[in-house]
């Protein structure tokens, strides 16, 4: 068993590393926010080196990360939680918690396997990451129509894998429409390989004017305060959960080309990434509704969830 002083070093070590690799602070910021001199600060990164915890990616260590990792799947009867520290000086959460999601993911990758995924920023930013840290081919399987949303940008190497994309809108213009194309043998065929998948990666949206559902247009501000009123705290998927997870069943929802909730619930390996103050109702939701077998977030969302009643 380690002394605490040793423990106390290590978690020093982790943090300055994470802040100063991943998070592209400066020491002289990291010094600041950990209330160490500078010179404390490159020693940390120099010993950080030397022991092996900064290799290609940063070790996973125990103290307070380890202990919130294991409160919160105690709470919520997870598998596995994987918790990095909050940056104080980043305005971008998202990319923050894809990076932490693609090194976990990646650690979890076997040779020829098949990722399922859904619609939004984060698990967007999370296949960017995987695409460039991981020589493994993986095939992508989308969980929602709206091809466009899939679709990477130029700069990224999500080219270089395989998507298998639902060929049909997002948001139906009807639900006769929406029933009619869930019949098609096409996109049936995707949803089969979403049941054969080795794991499923899903973002968690927030009700709130930053949400990627607003941001994107394929919702406007009436629909949002509309399911806020029927007691909606977030979505999965675009489809919106009240406080104990359950789907809240609206006129939107009847019209989405989207794989259901009970199918989510029926898969493995589950993996949830959301961050930020902003979510935490909505991460919460998901937990209550057992949606996810696996949480990456950022300690001080973990914290509000172990504390929240």
């Amino acid at each position: 068993m380690q002394k605490p002083e040793k423990e106390f070093e290590e978690s020093l070590m982790v943090k300055a590393a994470w802040y100063y690799y991943l998070e592209n602070m400066t020491q002289q910021e990291i010094s600041e926010h950990l209330g160490l001199s500078r010179m404390r600060v490159i020693k940390l990164l120099e010993k950080a080196r030397q022991t092996g915890i900064v290799q290609f990616q940063i070790r996973s260590i125990l103290n307070k990360r380890m202990e919130l990792e294991q409160a919160l799947i105690q709470k919520y009867n997870l598998k596995d939680a994987y918790i990095v520290p909050t940056n104080p000086n980043s305005e971008d959460v998202n990319e923050t918690i894809a990076k932490a999601a693609s090194m976990y993911i990646g650690n979890r990758i076997t040779g020829d396997c098949f990722i399922n995924f859904g619609y939004g920023d984060t698990p967007s930013r999370t296949l960017n990451h995987l695409a460039n840290n991981v020589d493994s081919t993986i095939s992508y399987v989308s969980l929602t129509g709206g091809v466009s949303y899939y679709l990477p940008n130029t700069q990224s190497n999500i080219f270089n894998t395989k998507l298998y994309l639902m060929p049909a809108p997002l948001i139906a213009s009807s639900q006769e429409m929406a029933t009619a194309m869930k019949n098609e043998s096409s996109i049936q065929e995707i949803e089969n390989m979403t049941k054969l998948a080795s794991m499923t990666i899903i973002g968690i949206g927030a009700m709130n004017n930053d949400a990627t559902i607003i941001k994107s247009s394929i919702l406007n501000h009436n629909d949002f305060l509309l399911l806020s009123m029927q007691g909606a705290v977030g979505d999965i998927l675009c489809h919106f959960i009240d406080k104990n997870g359950t789907l809240i069943d609206s006129e939107i929802d009847a019209r989405l080309i989207s794989t259901p909730l009970s199918a989510i619930k029926a898969l493995d390996n589950v993996i949830g990434i959301a961050a930020g103050n902003s979510k935490v109702s909505a991460i919460r939701a998901a937990l209550m509704g057992s949606y996810l077998d696996v949480l990456i977030t950022d300690e001080n969302t973990a914290q509000q969830l172990i504390e929240f009643e």
